[in-house]
């Protein structure tokens, strides 16, 4: 029987190596460009919105299996949220890896975005792993008015 660390390594390793969420969109409402000049990882995400509602985002550019992996995750987890929701989201997963959130309970709302937890033991990832979150919180941050 697999493990969950194993779970969670076979969801990384998924969304690093097939990410169908690394393309680029027809037409997107905003564009926001995150880099983290620490390892070279560079992204670039879209957003489609309907309302307040997400209703589709993709991202473009290179990095690590866990940069890449982490803002596919986020993808598909903020997906159809609105931006209230989004931004709870968010907030719950940096608290997470950076170990201030520990509640299994309010850890739920990531869905599989809690596959990322075990980066807060390598502190040289964590920011590879933030890097779309953050980019996307500012990107909400900056929008939000417009919205």
């Amino acid at each position: 029987m697999e493990d969950l660390t194993d779970v969670y390594n076979d969801i990384i390793m998924e969304h690093s190596m097939n990410s169908y969420n690394k393309k680029r969109l027809e037409k997107c409402d905003f564009c926001e460009k995150g880099h983290n000049p620490n390892c070279g990882d560079e992204i670039e995400l879209q957003v489609k919105m309907n309302g307040d509602i997400i209703e589709d985002i993709a991202f473009s550019g290179h990095g690590c299996a866990i940069s890449q992996a982490s803002t596919s995750i986020m993808i598909d987890t903020l997906k159809g949220k609105d931006i209230k929701e989004a931004k709870e989201i968010i907030k719950t997963f940096i608290g997470m890896i950076k170990r201030k959130i520990t509640d299994e309970k309010e850890l739920d709302k990531l869905e599989e975005a809690i596959a990322l937890k075990n980066v807060s033991n390598m502190p040289a990832r964590v920011k590879c792993a933030l890097l779309a979150w953050h980019t996307m919180e500012d990107m909400i941050n900056n929008v939000s008015g417009n919205i």
